[in-house]
């Protein structure tokens, strides 16, 4: 991967641009923590017993962008990016690593659905509901959700990173 910038969240901005500010600044930290490492880096899991890599995480957050604004934002039938056979819980995969994981794919995948993500967003406002779990949810709340499982991935980055090769901050 390439360096990636990051922009700061504007301070004081409407509600829309706030959270799509957070949701992206996320996504940068998450490039920023991949960037400069090769496949093999990016394979090398955190601490035994887990098996969380960053370039799980990759292909774990293209499926999340996928699921949430392709099928339930907008009603999309996509099948999964790299798990064959869905989680039956509902839960999103893609952190399994398979021999023809590499990084380049993963990375081209999880640009395409936050591109995708994007296009999908701009035409609805942040009260559009959809259906989800017998119920709706808007898409604030899509995004509400999204900034909270970057940001908790972010943190296992932060770690996955600093055990592959020292790396610290951002």
């Amino acid at each position: 991967m390439t360096q990636t910038e990051r922009p700061m969240p504007p301070l004081n901005a409407d509600e829309r641009t706030t959270l799509e500010a957070w949701l992206d600044f996320y996504r940068a930290t998450l490039a920023l923590k991949c960037d400069g490492l090769g496949d093999t880096a990016l394979r090398t899991a955190s601490v035994p017993p887990s098996p969380l890599t960053l370039l799980g995480m990759l292909q774990h957050l293209a499926e999340v962008e996928r699921n949430w604004f392709r099928r339930v934002l907008a009603g999309e039938s996509v099948p999964p990016i790299y798990d064959a056979q869905p989680d039956p819980s509902g839960h999103d995969g893609g952190f399994e690593l398979s021999g023809e994981s590499n990084s380049s794919a993963a990375v081209e995948n999880w640009e395409r659905e936050i591109a995708v993500a994007r296009t999908n967003c701009a035409a609805r406002g942040l009260d559009h509901t959809s259906a989800f779990g017998g119920g709706e949810v808007s898409l604030r709340w899509i995004y509400l959700h999204m900034i909270g499982e970057y940001a908790r991935h972010c943190g296992h980055a932060d770690l996955i990173r600093e055990r592959v090769d020292g790396a610290t901050g951002v």
